[in-house]
């Protein structure tokens, strides 16, 4: 590969700057207490599209419940996806709690420190295995996310456009050239909060940069240039009626998604595809669909919600059903008390306020 790019740069400056820089400016994060291979491997998995500052509680909190990964491996998926409630992305926990199982049955509960055996494990890749790899186990092994690509796309001026994974390759190679041998562990952490606090995707406080001095975009005058990406495509919308229905015994009707694609195995109020069926045909899509028969209220409220390719415009209403039983298995009457022990996703968690006991 050609490393031209290297050519002006004092690698061992480098690592020491920015060694020196972690020392005296790390975060206090949790998962930081010990480089425990678990904890580790929770934080990047609930890190991964999400905030540091939403993860924290919840990583506490799963760490209280699930301290070692038998907990996690013998605990009920409902109870897992309830800690995991209102973080999204609910295959990540899923996948860690497979892959959690699959510690406990075939490696006696150690998380693997070799590369093959990790990276076998569901839900974990290239930047997941590295970040356990060097973080927990002190490996030389790069872990290249956005925030590593955007401060290496600034430090070796490299505009090839991010959202390839070719690109990805590229900085995976940089990376590992340049990856601090004795302290990886440090290194990686440090790449990892420079991009957060320093080396920010707009307005970088390139005065504050540990690194600036070696930092080729910043000589060049084009850091906010960098790194290239192509627009994302245009996020569909699609449009929903959910229903709280209500029974004469003040029980609600909740529907449990199915096992698989957008919040699998987690529940639901009912909702009818708004953008397909006419407002004169909710009554018999929902007989057909559910065998429910509903009398369907005004509005009590609208909710907008984004996820990442996709997002739902919901009318919700209230409704009234003379059923005291369900025969569709897909769905449960409860109370309002049994219903917080179900895990239910953002939108439909902000429908609960709407509730009412009978």
């Amino acid at each position: 590969m050609n490393d031209k790019r290297l050519e002006h740069i004092n690698i061992s400056a480098f690592q020491d700057d920015l060694l020196k820089w972690y020392e005296e400016n790390k975060r206090n994060l949790p998962w930081r207490e010990n480089n425990d291979a678990y904890r580790v491997w929770v934080s990047e998995i609930m890190l991964q599209q999400t905030k540091v500052d939403t993860v924290i509680p919840y990583f506490n909190r799963f760490m209280e419940k699930y301290p070692t990964v038998y907990e996690l491996a013998e605990a009920e998926q409902q109870d897992v996806l309830k800690q995991w409630e209102g973080l999204g992305y609910y295959s990540r926990a899923r996948n860690l709690q497979t892959a959690v199982r699959e510690v406990v049955e075939t490696y006696d509960g150690k998380v693997p420190d070799d590369p093959k055996q990790l990276g076998s494990l569901k839900g974990i890749g290239p930047y997941t295995k590295g970040a356990i790899l060097s973080i927990a186990y002190n490996q030389p092994i790069p872990a290249v996310d956005g925030n590593v690509m955007r401060v290496f796309s600034r430090v070796l001026h490299i505009e090839e456009d991010i959202s390839q994974s070719s690109t990805k390759k590229l900085f995976e190679h940089y990376v590992e050239e340049m990856i601090s041998k004795e302290d990886p562990s440090s290194f990686n952490q440090a790449i990892m909060d420079l991009g957060a606090t320093v080396c920010t995707p707009k307005q970088p406080l390139c005065m504050f940069c540990p690194v600036m001095e070696h930092c080729q975009a910043y000589v060049e005058g084009i850091q906010e240039r960098l790194p290239v990406k192509k627009k994302a495509k245009k996020q569909q919308k699609k449009k929903y009626i959910a229903l709280l229905i209500q029974n004469q015994e003040g029980k609600y009707v909740i529907e449990k998604r199915p096992d698989s694609g957008l919040l699998a195995g987690l529940w639901q109020f009912p909702m009818i595809p708004a953008d397909d069926i006419m407002k004169k045909d909710w009554q018999s899509w929902l007989k057909e669909n559910y065998g429910l028969e509903v009398d369907i209220e005004e509005s009590c409220t609208a909710i907008k919600h984004v996820f990442s390719h996709i997002i739902w415009n919901v009318d919700v209403r209230k409704a009234m059903t003379n059923q005291e039983a369900i025969e569709d298995n897909r769905l449960k009457l409860v109370s309002l008390e049994e219903m917080e022990q179900y895990p239910f996703p953002v939108p439909h968690q902000k429908m609960i306020p709407f509730l009412e006991e009978k």
